[in-house]
């Protein structure tokens, strides 16, 4: 009978870990638009001061807009590089924006590169899991 419960314990284990995949909160629906937060999708993409999520937002296969989530980059050069650079995928097919070539902010490079390799991450994953 012990036997039993720990191998039904053990099953119910793995199925609530494996099942962590399909409801990790990455890619949800707002209003009609698939929303992808990149802070678990991107979590080793560093900027100056640590991690840069996003989240984007795509209805009918273009990005209609992305946001900046909290992050600990010093905000004078993260605002700057936001206003920069996030607009510029707006309005593009999703394929169109992946192959986007965005300038980055003078004086925030690390920023700019986290940004960009945000992006890059979301896109690819409304791509494989839309």
């Amino acid at each position: 009978m012990k036997k039993i419960v720990i191998t039904m314990s053990v099953l119910a284990l793995a199925v609530v870990l494996l099942s962590g995949k399909k409801g990790d909160n990455v890619m949800t629906k707002e209003k009609g638009a698939y929303v992808v937060n990149t802070t678990t999708l991107a979590k080793d993409v560093i900027g100056y001061e640590g991690q840069t999520p996003l989240k984007i937002y795509i209805r009918k296969d273009k990005v209609e807009k992305i946001e900046a989530l909290p992050n600990n980059e010093t905000p004078k050069y993260w605002n700057a590089t936001v206003k920069h650079m996030l607009d510029k995928w707006n309005g593009k097919k999703v394929k169109e924006a992946k192959a986007l070539k965005v300038d980055g902010r003078t004086g925030a490079t690390y920023s700019s590169d986290a940004i960009r390799e945000n992006v890059k991450r979301g896109l690819e994953y409304y791509e494989k899991n839309k």
